[in-house]
């Protein structure tokens, strides 16, 4: 860290401790060289998410987006608040921890789906309904049809 004073590359940390936000680490410096004391903070940067969408066009990721979504799917379900709540805690940590700074809508709606069909398969119909954008009752019939078979091939 270059000291204010001097412009001296190198500091010692005398004193390290969090803000009262938490926030971030409040960290009391002294220069090597002229000896004067100085503060510095540090903080977590926040890498902004880009979601992707179909049209090309780009927007920050919102995760109530997709807790409104799953709560729309979830309706007149016997679906605890907590459990989709917390699957879409895990779904916005997955694609933290990804690094990927642009992510595909249809990506995120790939992972909504596997998790919804873990969750309760009458839900994850009602969202593929609207996220596949069926045009008629035979590509839902369809969809119904691929979700009994790996239910079927699942007991096997």
């Amino acid at each position: 860290m270059k000291c204010p004073f001097c412009a001296f590359d190198e500091s010692r940390v005398v004193d390290s401790r969090p803000t009262e936000d938490g926030n971030m680490i409040r960290r009391r410096r002294e220069c090597s060289q002229c000896n004067k004391r100085f503060t510095t903070y540090e903080r977590v940067e926040d890498i902004p998410l880009i979601v992707v969408k179909k049209g090309g066009q780009r927007t920050s990721f919102d995760k109530n987006k997709i807790f409104n979504g799953m709560i729309k799917a979830c309706e007149k379900r016997p679906v605890p608040i907590d459990d989709i709540k917390n699957l879409v805690d895990a779904l916005e940590r997955t694609l933290y921890q990804s690094e990927m700074k642009e992510v595909p809508s249809s990506y995120i709606g790939e992972q909504v789906m596997a998790a919804l069909k873990s969750l309760d398969e009458v839900a994850y119909v009602r969202f593929a309904s609207v996220y596949r954008q069926f045009k008629d009752v035979a590509s839902f019939r369809d969809e119904l049809e691929r979700l009994i078979s790996e239910k079927k091939s699942g007991d096997a």
